[in-house]
């Protein structure tokens, strides 16, 4: 006579985890799976645009160590002559590698709109030759693939002030489904164990049985970088996760190191056409093995608001943002002021400031962008299997009665 093995049921926390975990999955999986498909799409974009815009990251000047390059208002002046936009060239990005071209920025901020493509009414980027100041090419940043990829990820094309938001709240939900999902993922016992870890279809046909496995092994292994990358998008939603990763990293500082007090003293007199030629040599023979650096040219913007000191920002790798220097002038007489390197700044302020590369999987360069990727592509499939999953047991057919 067969014994009756009766399941043992599911706990309170298992039973309204599984509730949390459907109820939440049902109400922002398209919401989820929008945000990660975005987040994988972008993350090669460097590596796109490196083969792309080959053509013009390189001007192909000859013979440039007989030659100077043109003073950066000269250049200023024959790039917007070129170009005839009508808003002011905002910033430029200034290579260490002679080799490379000059980057001329136009970028306007409209903080009356409501959506992305009235919030910026320019954002366009000039590749420039620095020996002859002529414009090699012109990209419409804001139009371009990658640059709507992102916003849709970040505000789903909407006002930043208010869109970071609207993401950044599924992404709490998410967050809570992760975890959720690990509860009703974690085995019993070594033999379930067995059976979480990998696939194990030799003998299996059932589609359901498959998408079952693919939520729940790939959701395991993507789980812990699934919160990382969660929890650093949710750095640009929140000021508050800002501050609690700052002080968490810090050691307990509460206050973000503040160099506002460094003001331009010299009288106005002392600026002239040359004064940012005399802060852009100072700046490249102070870090001549870095990439790059941006500098503002100082026009007045749509969104201008008052600018305590004259900040010069200094890239050091070329494949992310989080080693970088901060350099403050006075910008009438060009002086350096002050000098904030990596080296300067605590623990908190280098995870501060590596937060975006590890947000898009910059940090380590091109290993930790392919896990990034693969995990984004993970994200996004959850969704898809577990409504799969949910969509399989509504309509799972009943014995019929005899």
């Amino acid at each position: 006579m067969k014994k009756n093995h009766h399941k043992k049921k599911p706990g309170f926390f298992k039973k309204w985890s599984a509730k949390l975990h459907l109820w939440f999955g049902l109400g922002i999986g398209f919401l989820i799976f929008i945000i990660s498909i975005t987040g994988a799409l972008y993350v090669f974009k460097d590596e796109v645009e490196n083969i792309t815009r080959k053509d013009v990251i390189y001007h192909h000047e000859q013979n440039i160590d007989q030659k100077e390059i043109l003073p950066i208002r000269v250049m200023e002046k024959a790039v917007a002559d070129q170009v005839k936009e009508k808003y002011p060239i905002h910033w430029v990005n200034i290579p260490i590698d002679k080799k490379m071209s000059y980057m001329f920025f136009w970028y306007e901020h409209n903080t009356d709109a409501w959506n992305y493509f009235d919030e910026f009414p320019v954002y366009k980027q000039a590749y420039v030759n620095p020996y002859t100041g002529k414009v090699l090419r012109v990209y419409d940043e804001k139009n371009g693939f990658f640059n709507i990829v992102k916003m849709i990820h970040w505000s789903y094309l909407l006002k930043q002030d208010w869109g970071t938001y609207v993401v950044g709240i599924p992404v709490i939900i998410f967050i809570i489904m992760l975890i959720s999902g690990i509860i009703l993922w974690w085995p019993k016992n070594k033999a379930a164990r067995k059976q979480r870890f990998s696939f194990k279809w030799k003998n299996i046909k059932s589609w359901k049985r498959k998408n079952y496995d693919l939520h729940n092994v790939l959701g395991f292994y993507a789980s812990i970088f699934a919160l990382i990358f969660s929890i650093t998008g949710l750095f640009y939603a929140f000021f508050v996760v800002q501050a609690m990763i700052y002080v968490l990293f810090s050691g307990g500082e509460t206050k973000y190191p503040d160099f506002s007090h460094i003001k331009t003293k010299a009288p106005i007199e002392l600026r002239t056409e040359t004064t940012l030629d005399k802060i852009i040599n100072t700046v490249k023979e102070k870090y001549p093995d870095s990439y790059g650096f941006a500098i503002d040219l100082g026009h007045e913007h749509m969104d201008d608001h008052e600018h305590p000191n004259f900040e010069v920002y200094v890239k050091h790798l070329t494949y992310s943002y989080h080693k970088s220097s901060s350099l403050i002038f006075d910008e009438n007489s060009g002086e350096l002021l002050h000098t904030h390197d990596p080296k300067d700044k605590n623990f908190g302020e280098k995870v501060v400031n590596a937060n975006y590369d590890i947000h898009v999987g910059a940090i380590l360069g091109l290993p930790t962008k392919i896990i990034a990727f693969i995990v984004s592509i993970i994200c996004a499939s959850l969704p898809v299997t577990g409504f799969m999953i949910w969509w399989g047991r509504k309509k799972k057919k009943t014995p019929k009665p005899v």
